[in-house]
């Protein structure tokens, strides 16, 4: 079988079901594992190099106010591959082409491959499609085992976690500039882990937030991973930015609760890392916890001095 992956999640799946050589195509982002950077990428970015947070968030609304998709299909390339079976996704334009352009494309087929659309919005979703994934490639026992090993882990995870303790308050920022709160699988990530999730709501899309939202909820942990970016970027970007004096009276800001996170791996996609964002939640919220090396390297803290910003000069 030959197979395109337009989604970095589907792309990690199957290299865990010990597809890699079945995989001829895959998106410009897919690049976990590190072998999927050598597929040929069939999905480039119509973002220009280097534009700013605030710059992607406009051409983003743009973009879809249009109804123009945010990425470019190389037809001539997926001509060439001659897939057996494309996966794809129609949960965000932000994530991967749109269905609409990936059809068009298949119009210049002759004998159009099977398409496998993903539509993941809470955990369940995200482990019922490793389930289709497996089904979809011949690798159905291999999917219901990888399944069951992050059960067993989520299981041993949820057995350590106190929750008859209070649930703490928290706020989980998936783009800055402007502020957006994370949405789908991520409060109920949260919520398992023990804690409240102050913005988002279980299984509904990210969304634009005013500051003073985050302000009011009086986050007592505050999150901060955008989308795309390393946990060390993600530091960089809030430290560069100016937030009102009233963003120093945030319970999580005096108190030294701000940490930076690494969205790609362990969070915005929907794919089996989610198990190991989980566990970065839970020492988090309760640090006696006992989570994997990978888990706990990858909580990056924001110190009291860098958190608290100075006031906005406009």
């Amino acid at each position: 079988m030959r197979i395109v992956s337009l989604l970095p999640s589907a792309t990690e799946m199957l290299f865990l079901l010990g597809l890699d050589r079945e995989i001829v195509g895959v998106s410009h982002e897919c690049d976990f594992p590190p072998q999927a950077r050598a597929k040929p990428a069939v999905i480039h970015s119509r973002f220009p190099h280097g534009a700013s947070p605030a710059e992607i968030d406009r051409l983003v609304r743009e973009y879809v106010s249009r109804g123009d998709s945010l990425y470019a299909v190389d037809v001539e390339k997926l001509q060439e591959l001659q897939p057996d079976l494309i996966i794809t996704q129609d949960l965000c334009q932000v994530c991967a082409a749109s269905p609409e352009d990936l059809a068009t494309a298949l119009t210049r087929f002759d004998r159009p491959p099977e398409v496998l659309c993903l539509n993941p919005k809470d955990l369940g979703d995200v482990w019922r499609d490793m389930l289709l994934v497996g089904e979809a490639t011949g690798r159905g026992p291999e999917a219901e085992k990888l399944v069951d090993q992050i059960g067993q882990r989520l299981g041993a995870l949820e057995r350590q976690i106190d929750l008859s303790a209070r649930r703490q308050r928290v706020a989980f920022l998936e783009w800055l500039e402007p502020l957006y709160g994370g949405g789908h699988w991520v409060p109920e990530m949260i919520q398992r882990v023990g804690g409240e999730d102050v913005l988002g709501s279980v299984g509904k899309p990210s969304f634009r937030l005013p500051l003073q939202q985050v302000v009011e909820g009086e986050p007592e942990v505050l999150l901060v991973a955008p989308c795309g970016y390393t946990a060390k970027q993600a530091r960089e970007e809030y430290e560069s930015l100016d937030f009102p004096d009233q963003w120093n009276a945030i319970p999580a800001v005096r108190n030294n609760r701000v940490y930076a996170l690494e969205a790609s791996s362990y969070f915005s996609r929907p794919g089996p890392r989610l198990v190991t964002g989980m566990e970065i939640l839970a020492k988090v919220l309760q640090p006696s916890v006992q989570v994997s090396r990978e888990a706990e390297a990858a909580i990056l803290g924001i110190p009291l001095e860098r958190a608290a910003r100075r006031a906005a000069s406009v």
